[in-house]
């Protein structure tokens, strides 16, 4: 519903949607110490539930929120810090308010994938379109999943919450394993990343 302002008739007029984006942008930007980012400890909060906002997050990865696509990439980095998924909705959650909003299919995109040696170790290690850094373990594994009768590759990152890796990303990850094939004639992809084994369908 639009809110009218009395007076000035040529004062642009804003609606709630607009006016809840602006204070969880103005809240995170006040959060943030430095230029380092950082997840907020939403698991611990416990905010109302606000009803829903005209936010959308696309299966290509564009974010569009009341009609209009969100161009500038850092207020996209600034929400996707406070993405919240529960009983199979998603959110963005501030400890006073958490108001749904709607994805086609996961909010974070994988973009970047690189090998890291720890302790003699090697592991897979993600980079999000939002600068997520996420390291391949049993916490955070690769699995495939269909959309729309397509077989994607995703990986989990938080709160349940998963990241498309995108198919620049994935070919760099199969140039990274092996790939075999099972019995059934199909392909599996292997992977390894520290001690964690990991086949997959492709």
């Amino acid at each position: 519903m639009k809110q009218q302002l009395i007076g000035n008739p040529t004062k642009k007029v804003i609606n709630r949607d607009d006016r809840n984006l602006m204070n969880i942008a103005q809240y995170l930007k006040d959060g943030q110490s430095g230029h380092k980012r950082s997840i907020p400890p939403l698991d611990q909060w416990h905010p109302k539930h606000c009803g829903a906002m005209d936010l959308k997050v696309l299966a290509n990865g564009e974010w569009w929120h009341d009609g209009q696509l969100i161009k500038r990439q850092a207020l996209i980095d600034l929400f996707s810090t406070v993405l919240w998924k529960e009983d199979s909705k998603f959110y963005l959650k501030t400890p006073v308010e958490q108001i749904e909003i709607q994805v086609e299919d996961e909010p974070l995109f994988v973009n970047q994938v690189d090998m890291l040696e720890l302790e003699n170790k090697r592991y897979i290690q993600f980079t999000t379109t939002t600068q997520d850094v996420v390291v391949v373990d049993d916490e955070h594994p690769i699995f495939m999943r269909e959309y729309q009768g397509e077989l994607r590759p995703y990986v989990h990152v938080r709160f349940g919450i998963n990241a498309l890796i995108q198919r620049a990303a994935f070919f760099h990850l199969v140039e990274m394993g092996e790939l075999l094939e099972n019995e059934k004639g199909e392909s599996i992809l292997v992977l390894q990343s520290g001690d964690l084994s990991l086949q997959l369908g492709t």
